[in-house]
């Protein structure tokens, strides 16, 4: 009963907090907060982290307090302070949603939150190193929605860190060019150049990332066992209609959809968002960007078959023409 009270107290501190942020967010005010930094003299650094942690855990936000740290500390200090900050507060939020809040959170991560989650569950921390490399999902939500899964707090904590660093960078050198102008500092243009650079750096790793995040390679025989096995999976067949029936037929129980229809013709297959997804083609080419579609789109286990109909055939297996 005590376990139960303590846990529904802070529950209302935190909705409170969090009503109390949605409400001011408005308000938030960079000049005010520099003065009571500059108050708080040789105490700043901590000052300001705890604001960060605050923020974070709140729904306050970042973006204020990243372009500030950059002006009030510098590139370097306040790339650290910036950084830790955010971790800090991503930890707890991740704590409150495993351990005080998961029935709130859950009702508030439905769709693509929800695929989040059982990405999470298939890859680990290579997950979350992609969601916070390309910030696909709202920050302090992310946090929170990454508590209900099974990742360690560890994983999560360390990935965190280090897969938020170049952005923490380039915003932070943003919020020190802006402090530059302002005063008038030597070297500015070549300043604003390198804070372009970085900009643009991070605004391209989404195409960077997702150009690595190749799907798995299942092999054709253990693709027939599961075949054999009836297991609920989807055996998705991208080559051309001409091929699906040509020389090499295709496999019983595969779903044709050229790979140039693909994009168009989600809908089809969307009950497989959360299920097995194996791609399959000639070799495994076409396979392989059929797979980097679907997982941008949000399917959650895509798989390729590893030289495709070719091994199959190579291997004796059954085709149907």
């Amino acid at each position: 009963m005590k376990n139960k009270l303590l846990r529904l107290l802070m529950l209302l501190i935190l909705a409170a907090g969090i009503a109390l942020a949605v409400v001011y967010r408005d308000q938030l005010d960079a000049t005010q907060m520099q003065a009571l930094l500059t108050d708080a003299g040789s105490a700043a650094p901590l000052v300001f982290m705890l604001l960060y942690v605050l923020g974070t855990v709140f729904f306050l936000p970042g973006s204020v307090l990243t372009l500030l740290g950059g002006a009030l500390f510098g590139p370097w200090w306040g790339t650290f302070y910036n950084l830790t900050g955010a971790t800090i507060g991503a930890m707890l939020s991740f704590l409150v949603a495993r351990y005080l809040a998961s029935d709130w959170v859950a009702q508030k991560t439905g769709g693509r939150m929800k695929q989040l989650i059982n990405g999470v569950e298939n890859e680990g921390w290579r997950f979350v190193a992609f969601t916070r490399l390309v910030p696909l999902f709202p920050f302090n939500l992310l946090n929170y929605a990454l508590g209900l899964t099974r990742i360690s707090f560890t994983q999560y904590s360390i990935t965190t860190y280090i897969c938020m660093l170049p952005g923490a960078i380039a915003y932070t050198y943003l919020g020190y060019i802006g402090r530059e102008a302002a005063t008038g500092g030597e070297d500015l243009i070549q300043k604003a150049l390198l804070a372009l650079a970085l900009l643009a750096v991070v605004s391209f790793l989404p195409r960077i990332i997702s150009s690595l995040r190749r799907a798995a390679m299942l092999d054709i025989n253990e693709l027939k066992q599961r075949l054999d096995a009836s297991e609920d999976l989807l055996l998705l067949d991208v080559r051309t209609a001409a091929d699906y029936i040509g020389d090499q037929g295709h496999i019983a129980g595969s779903i044709l959809i050229p790979l140039e229809e693909l994009e168009q013709r989600m809908d089809e297959i969307s009950g497989y968002l959360e299920k097995p997804v194996i791609t399959i083609c000639r070799t495994d080419r076409k396979s392989a960007r059929a797979a980097q579609l679907l997982s941008q789109k949000g399917f959650t286990d895509v798989q390729v078959a590893r030289m495709g109909m070719t091994d199959w055939i190579k291997n004796g297996y059954s085709i149907e023409t």
